[in-house]
């Protein structure tokens, strides 16, 4: 990871540096104004990859820059009154603007000189094809309508490449060297653009650590034909984390065997190219996300299209709102939803029936509502959620013992969203057994496995700097898909089970916080005798005096300790 590479830091640091003293000092529009680079010179990275693939295999492959390509602004506005005459004339002044695709390759563009050059052709020509570069009636092509490109010197997008192509030439030398696919390094490299945006955290909206998704993927173990949601995406490092399991699952089954643990032990790829063209799209059509942030919703889309995804589905939405209908559609929710921010009452939707405007209560049950029976869910709450006192915190956590079967609850240390905040969080397992509308004959939930997470392999101060080993990721795993109501019994261990009857009953209401029901270990501590105690603090004052000497004492704290012995004994 990029801790352990302060070159890659250096380059990444350089970026940043270069547009705060272009002008351009908004984290958010920096971030975005980088992705677009970082997205052309991936996009041509790719598509080289797969032609040098294609005449490998000797299979077709339609390069994205073969042919001509005419700018929006030249393009002809034909009406129906022209008559054939003007339609002929204005197709042809039409293909005398149009441009070899090739131009647009970064690995081309980059080459452009003057300075003023490069600029016009990436703000006239080159960003106008990515806008459309899945076509008119692509969802890509319907967020990035209002998209803009707003480098405004010539000598910042110079640099900015020059520093990009620095970032990946770093990137491929530690592919190499360590064996890390290139793909996780380029996307550690972009998790870290997007923790430098400094409105991260308004809200409630944090950035949720890699290894975290990792986890909570592990726990979820989606699947190939699993329809999956995050119903709050950001950038959609949640549904890269899904796809990147399944992917690994995937290639694993077909026989790869050079694929090694990170240094957070988790064995992962991102690179799809083993799997049949079947599977690809199935795998394509599988992931979903929305967000109300238009331009997190570019940066998600963009994340999952660099990382193989051509045509991901995230789409701007209020998933809390009226607007939001999806009811009983996916098989897998993995979320980080807002925490303390709060919604228009007159806006909710109306099937969630809480009555708070607490989004980290409604999104708990709006997830509860977007899954199928039998769909699991793997959220990240506020520690609140587990034990406030509110009506609406008792009436969730009961939906969550009695319509669902609540499998685990993962308290984690403080310091896991540092820099963000310091708010203690946990994650909640449940599968959905009962509909909001069915009868419940009997409750879901038979035992919950409670885990008390001590460290995650990092820091939990600002820096999170990597620690040695993997804190408590791989036990949680391991323990996890092992748990045994007959054997998790010990309440002073880390981890334990609890039945539903206790949880549920009168004393408890529902209560979910770990500490309800560990047990706390007092060591027994012993102490010498006050004679001896007493001995020692007299030998420090004196030294080697004998008794006799010791006698001969009569004033000062000696003689306080002696007298002192004498009434103890």
């Amino acid at each position: 990871m990029l801790q352990n590479n302060p070159e890659l830091r250096n380059k990444i640091d350089q970026l940043w540096n270069k547009f705060w003293s272009g002008g351009i000092s908004n984290p958010l529009t920096a971030i975005e104004q980088i992705t677009y680079l970082l997205f052309m010179k991936r996009l041509d990275e790719l598509d080289l990859k797969r032609q040098s693939d294609a005449e490998f295999t000797g299979e077709k492959y339609a390069s994205k820059f073969d042919g001509k390509w005419i700018p929006p602004r030249f393009r002809a506005h034909l009406r129906d009154e022209d008559s054939p005459e003007e339609r002929l004339k204005k197709l042809e002044d039409e293909k005398r603007y149009a441009i070899e695709k090739r131009s647009l390759r970064w690995s081309e563009f980059k080459f452009f000189s003057p300075a003023e050059r490069m600029l016009d052709h990436v703000q006239d020509n080159v960003f106008p094809f990515l806008k459309d570069l899945n076509g008119a009636e692509s969802n890509f092509t319907h967020h990035m309508k209002n998209a803009v490109f707003i480098i405004p010197k010539p000598a910042l997008l110079v640099e900015a490449v020059k520093t990009i192509d620095d970032i990946f030439e770093v990137m491929e030398r530690d592919s190499r060297e360590n064996g890390q696919a290139f793909q996780d390094i380029q996307g550690d490299v972009y998790e870290m653009l997007l923790s430098e945006i400094a409105t991260a955290g308004k809200n409630g909206q944090f950035r949720t650590p890699r290894h975290i998704i990792k986890l909570m993927a592990d726990l979820v173990q989606p699947q190939l034909g699993h329809k999956i949601a995050d119903p709050a995406c950001g950038s959609g490092g949640f549904l890269l984390g899904a796809y990147q399991y399944i992917v690994t699952k995937l290639a694993i089954k077909v026989g790869t065997t050079n694929l090694t643990p990170d240094e957070d032990g988790f064995v992962r790829s991102s690179v799809a190219a083993a799997l049949t063209e079947k599977a690809q799209a199935i795998l394509a059509s599988s992931l979903w996300g929305y967000d109300i942030d238009a331009t997190m919703v570019r940066l998600g889309l963009m994340n999952l299209m660099m990382h193989g995804i051509d045509e991901p589905h995230i789409d701007y939405k209020d998933t809390l709102s009226k607007s939001y209908t999806e009811e009983s559609e996916y098989d897998i929710v993995m979320a980080n939803p807002p925490f303390t921010g709060s919604i228009d009452k007159g806006d909710i939707n109306e099937n969630l029936q809480l009555g708070t405007t607490k989004t980290e209560l409604l999104f708990v049950e709006n997830i509860y509502r977007l899954l199928k029976k039998g769909g699991t869910a793997c959220v990240i709450v506020p520690q609140g959620v587990l034990f406030g006192s509110g009506g609406a915190f008792k009436t969730l956590r009961q939906l969550l013992v009695e319509r669902c079967d609540l499998k685990a609850v993962i308290t984690l240390p403080s310091g896991v969203f540092k820099p963000y905040a310091g708010v203690s969080t946990a994650i909640l397992l449940f599968t959905k057994v009962w509909g909001q509308k069915d009868m419940v004959t009997r409750p879901a939930t038979e035992y919950v496995w409670f885990y008390e997470m001590d460290a995650d392999g990092y820091s939990l101060d600002d820096k999170r700097s990597k620690q040695e080993g993997h804190g408590d990721l791989q036990d949680i795993i391991a323990k996890y898909h092992a748990r045994n109501p007959a054997t998790d019994i010990v309440r002073t261990a880390k981890c334990f089970m609890v039945p539903r009857t206790e949880i549920a009953d009168e004393q408890n209401n529902y209560d979910l916080s770990l500490s309800r029901y560990k047990t706390d270990v007092f060591e027994e501590v012993r102490y010498d005798a006050p004679g001896v105690i007493l001995d020692r603090l007299i030998q420090a004052e004196v030294g080697e005096a004998d008794e006799a000497e010791l006698a001969k004492v009569q004033s000062g704290i000696v003689r306080d300790l002696l007298e002192l012995k004498g009434m103890v004994g």
